[in-house]
């Protein structure tokens, strides 16, 4: 067996649109981002898990339920089966607030060092992708390389930064077969 290697993906403003100056509730305020539902399939396909890392203060704030926010992964995982055929492999949530000094809310790490310790992930070969710098340094903090979705050419330590999921993911892969060559140039000089 292989190298293990995810995606992490941020959820608001990645997967789903962020609600300006509001929390997605319900499932009936969730919209997909553009690229989502096609771009999973696709990263499957390269051998990747794709695990949902998000900060979900509402919580911690009295906003919404832990049940809410279920709810809502429930209906997404759903959606996402009966139109791609794949879903989220896993998800993992930081329901604290701001000021609660946790070692998953982002940027702190946890959530992505819990989910490779449960997986059994190579983190130097996993990426996170997320739309805000707290992404980034989450990902960077756990020894992810990273990728930002906003405006092509953003200021930010993310290796790669692009407008939307699918140029990411056809930057990253741009991005992967010009490192593998290099890599195994590296492994026969040892």
């Amino acid at each position: 067996m292989g190298i293990k290697k995810a995606i992490f993906l941020d959820r608001d403003g990645v997967v789903n649109k962020r609600l300006i100056d509001d929390y997605v509730k319900r499932w009936d305020e969730f919209r997909f981002m553009p690229g989502v539902v096609e771009v999973l399939p696709d990263i499957h396909a390269e051998g990747y898990l794709v695990i949902l890392i998000t900060n979900q203060r509402g919580i911690g704030r009295g906003v919404m339920t832990r049940n809410d926010l279920h709810q809502i992964h429930r209906r997404m995982q759903e959606d996402l089966l009966i139109r791609t055929g794949h879903q989220f492999d896993a998800m993992y949530v930081c329901s604290h607030d701001n000021s609660d000094g946790c070692d998953c809310r982002k940027p702190a790490p946890g959530m992505l060092l819990h989910a490779a310790k449960e997986f059994q992930l190579d983190l130097q070969e996993s990426w996170m992708i997320g739309d805000s710098e707290s992404d980034i340094e989450a990902g960077i903090n756990a020894g992810c390389r990273t990728a930002k979705i906003g405006s092509k050419g953003d200021s930010t330590k993310a290796t790669i930064s692009e407008t939307d999921l699918r140029s990411v993911w056809n930057a990253l892969k741009a991005l992967g077969s010009r490192l593998h060559p290099i890599q195994m140039q590296e492994s026969k000089d040892r």
